[in-house]
């Protein structure tokens, strides 16, 4: 994989393999366009996973923000849901948080979080973009620059935001069984079981930051291989399987079974919208098409956008708050009414259990009242630029099929469909395929072959 490959620099932000790719030059630059990015000085909050590497683009974050007048907070080993918890808490004018989430341990990455602790619309990362490429950085003098504190209450204070929220008390007859991938969601549940006394049963529980114990992705596959084996032998009532930054979660059932990660979304829209008052339900052009007769059932409907946290945001700010369900994607990462810009995996759990209670039935029996949709997920690595002629050959191998280019191209028939874009985050082509019933498996085959004659 040459350079281009381990570094990725886009309106999501800055991420890449750290030393072939991502940089200290490329954090103290991106650091200084954030401080610049703000008309007036103000606070700038400050947090990062376990990754070897988090230590010096600490560093540099730091120093690009204290060199453009910011004080800075910084919260040290934190969850990003916690540091956007901060920023709304201390009032600050954003926030940076260093962490790659789903990649690997020598990925490294900054994400840029706005004054009500949302990720950046799309005009504003564009902006903070431009700023970065001009390299016009507004350096403060030696009596202008900022101040630098350490802040250790940030995860008992966002805790405390979830006590607030969910109804603790009733969630303490769960056993719950997590595999915390070496990751932070082990700091912040190891804090709730303390505090809440709620039963749960953490495995690689141990932050580690040169290697994880397994690849750190919310899917139906790694819940297979890691969590849904020991679901009868522990006991457990439900299973979740967070990412590094425990912002995207996954299910496993009390019977042993891996769950879909589209499901995650498809139980909080029906959790939401029955509870309303929010009647819509924001959804990228790849999640799954279960979303829309769930939404039929509470007179709700689906906004489909753009793959992206900028297509989210930019969708949630065209609506009044109390208009919203739920938003989120087929990842696992999913913002809640509560926390109406923060993707939370922590929450999304809490207000899964939450529904299992109020019901009083099981995991498997609430996925079980659903209609069978099956989905199918591939990627394939990207070593060319012929992008646009893929997308044309696909139309025309397919001209029966109704176009949508909202986000690369999704193309669909009735009770199916497939979308083909490139992922803002790893230089892949990912392919996602769905349709009611068994699985698509002639269409995603095709596919991805036609995908591939491109790609390598």
């Amino acid at each position: 994989m040459g350079k281009e490959g381990n570094l990725r620099i886009s309106q999501v932000g800055l991420r890449g393999v750290v030393g072939p790719g991502l940089t200290a030059s490329h954090v103290l630059d991106f650091a200084a366009a954030f401080g610049t990015f703000f008309d007036a000085p103000g606070k700038i909050v400050v947090g990062r996973d376990p990754r070897a590497s988090g230590i010096m683009l600490r560093e540099g974050v730091v120093a690009g923000l204290l060199a453009t007048g910011h004080d800075v907070i910084d919260l040290g080993v934190v969850s990003t849901p916690v540091i956007q918890h901060t920023i709304r808490r201390t009032n600050a004018a954003g926030g940076i948080s260093i962490g790659a989430s789903h990649n690997a341990a020598e990925w490294n990455a900054l994400k840029f979080l706005g004054p009500q602790g949302s990720y950046l619309a799309t005009g504003e990362a564009g902006e903070l973009l431009d700023i970065y490429h001009l390299k016009k950085f507004a350096f403060a003098g030696h009596l202008s620059v900022g101040k630098l504190r350490v802040d250790r209450t940030a995860i008992d204070l966002y805790l405390d935001d979830l006590a607030k929220n969910f109804q603790l008390d009733r969630l303490k007859k769960f056993k719950i069984l997590v595999d915390c991938t070496n990751g932070l969601s082990a700091l912040l549940l190891r804090r709730m079981h303390d505090r809440f006394g709620l039963n749960f049963v953490l495995f690689n529980e141990r932050p580690e930051g040169r290697s994880f114990v397994h690849e750190p992705a919310t899917n139906r596959k790694m819940v297979e291989l890691q969590l849904a084996p020991l679901m009868k032998h522990v006991g457990a009532d439900a299973g979740f399987l967070f990412d590094i930054d425990s912002d995207r979660v996954a299910l496993a059932t009390e019977t042993g079974k891996a769950v879909s990660e589209e499901m995650v979304m498809v139980l909080l829209a029906d959790e939401f919208l029955e509870r309303g008052p929010g009647k819509i339900v924001i959804a990228n052009v790849s999640t799954t098409g279960l979303l829309e007769e769930v939404a039929a059932r509470h007179g709700g409907h689906v906004e489909r956008v753009a793959v992206g946290r900028q297509a989210t945001i930019d969708a949630l700010q065209a609506f009044r708050p109390e208009q919203i369900a739920i938003a989120g994607e087929g990842t696992g990462a999913i913002m809640i009414p509560q926390f109406r810009f923060v993707y939370d995996g922590i929450a999304a759990m809490l207000a899964i259990l939450e529904r299992m209670e109020r019901k009083n039935l099981a995991l498997s029996q609430l996925l079980g009242s659903y209609p069978r949709y099956s989905i199918l997920k591939g990627e394939v690595p990207l070593e060319t630029h012929k992008i646009p002629e893929m997308l044309f050959a696909l139309e025309q191998y397919y001209p029966d099929a109704r176009r949508n280019t909202t986000d690369g191209l999704r193309l669909d028939w009735i009770n199916r469909w497939v979308h083909v874009r490139v992922s803002q985050t790893e230089p892949i082509v990912r392919v996602i395929c769905e349709q009611q019933g068994d699985e698509p498996r002639r269409l995603f085959d095709e596919t991805m072959e036609i995908v591939r004659s491109y790609c390598s």
